[in-house]
């Protein structure tokens, strides 16, 4: 098999609870070294993670640390991709561990497939042992909580995908399309892949490839991706011309019906019973599936928290889709700090 130069690209910031597992991960790769290049790009980092990857560039002439002043990851992955001197391009992130075969079978399935771009599936762990953390690392792989993202929730065979996590790149893609786009702290991914679809590409989901990914550690920081991600999609529909998937309007939907919902309830009586029925359905759905994650995974906690996570996954991203499109609507500019 002929053999790629590859780039690694990991765009990174504050990530020094996950950076050092990250990077011993790809130092562990079985694809040959002498074949491979990591470009860490870091968004002027407060925290260890700058002295922590450097601490691996002194031992390894593979591995660099370049400066994203910008500080979101559209830049930091056109600064890498600029930088770069490999034919094929693999994206990472700095709060995943990658199997040893990673590189190697991304590259394989890139020319294998005749692919734009391939990717792995998402095995989504709690930041820490505690019901909350559980609670959010499930609700962000769960179909309940993210709909039908199969990048998350997993597929049973090799097939075509919207979108897929990271993914891995033949560089001459970004000369024909160009470079992620600079407007969007959230969402570049699927912007990028929907540009590939739109231009006749394939991408292609790898089922038992799996990354795993460490979800946020509050709440908090869970709602606030959510809603950046929200915020963000009307903006590459924009950009688009149509929208990339249709999964994406569920959420808001169901918060229009439920702020539509109260003043309608006051004005027949057959509108507050249908709103009452469609909040119960949605709460017996939200607990049902909490229950079955309490005997999986031994924590009765989850009964509590984990209806809650799913219910700020929908609020959240829909809120931000709310305002995403009163932002379009108005010419506004976007803006959002990406902080885990």
């Amino acid at each position: 098999m002929n053999k790629h130069f590859v780039s690694i690209i990991c765009p990174v910031s504050n990530e020094e609870k996950y950076i050092e597992r990250c990077v011993k991960s790809v130092i562990e790769q079985d694809y040959p070294k002498e074949l491979m290049e990591i470009l860490y790009v870091d968004g002027m980092s407060t925290d260890n993670t700058r002295s922590i990857i450097l601490n691996y560039v002194q031992k390894y002439s593979f591995i660099k640390l370049l400066d994203n002043p910008n500080k979101i990851v559209s830049p930091a992955l056109n600064i890498g991709i600029n930088n770069s001197i490999g034919d094929v391009i693999v994206r990472l992130d700095g709060h995943c561990i990658y199997p040893s075969n990673y590189i190697s079978r991304l590259v394989y399935n890139l020319y294998h497939l005749k692919a734009d771009n391939v990717g792995a599936v998402l095995n989504t762990l709690p930041a820490h042992e505690t019901s909350v953390c559980r609670a959010i690392a499930i609700g962000m792989s769960h179909r309940f909580g993210v709909g039908n993202s199969l990048c998350r929730i997993g597929a049973n065979e090799v097939m075509q995908a919207d979108t897929v996590p990271f993914g891995c790149f033949k560089k001459e893609i970004f000369d024909k399309l160009g470079g992620f786009d600079l407007d969007l702290v959230r969402n570049q991914d699927d912007e990028f892949n929907a540009r590939i679809i739109k231009n006749g590409g394939k991408i292609f989901l790898i089922p038992d490839l799996v990354i795993d990914y460490y979800a946020r550690d509050k709440i908090s920081k869970m709602s606030k991706m959510f809603y950046q991600y929200g915020l963000f999609k009307p903006l590459v529909n924009k950009k688009l011309g149509s929208p990339a998937t249709i999964r994406q309007f569920f959420p808001v939907m169901f918060l229009l019906g439920l702020i539509v919902g109260i003043p309608l309830s006051y004005i027949n009586i057959y509108f507050a019973i249908i709103y009452l029925v469609v909040i119960l359905f949605y709460c017996i759905l939200a607990v049902y599936f909490s229950l079955k994650e309490v005997k999986k995974w031994r924590d009765w906690n989850l009964i509590f928290f984990l209806p809650i996570t799913f219910l700020i996954i929908h609020l959240s991203y829909g809120w931000g889709y709310f305002k995403g499109i009163y932002q379009v609507l108005m010419g506004y500019s976007f803006s959002a700090k990406t902080n885990r």
